[in-house]
């Protein structure tokens, strides 16, 4: 079963690259080496939004919260199982 993890977070105002380089600094490192990790993926969007998608063979280990004062509002994270691939 392949699970993929989405981390989705809202930087506070002037701080999107902040928190981007804080996924890259602190949260991949950690994730580097979990049981299952297949994939991750690190993107940004409109309204200072990162967003971290993990793809896993099983279950999904956690990503931590970054520092509050990179934060507009808290981390949203979702899992989903795969269904199709094409």
């Amino acid at each position: 079963m392949t699970v993929a993890a989405m981390w989705e977070a809202r930087a506070a105002d002037g701080r999107s690259a902040e928190l981007a380089a804080w996924v890259r600094e602190f949260a991949l490192p950690a994730l580097r080496g979990a049981a299952g990790l297949a994939r991750t993926e690190l993107f940004s969007a409109p309204g200072e939004r990162v967003l971290l998608i993990t793809w896993w063979d099983g279950e999904p280990a956690p990503v931590a919260d970054p520092p509050a004062e990179l934060l507009g509002r808290p981390v949203h994270r979702w899992s989903f199982v795969s269904e199709h691939v094409e």
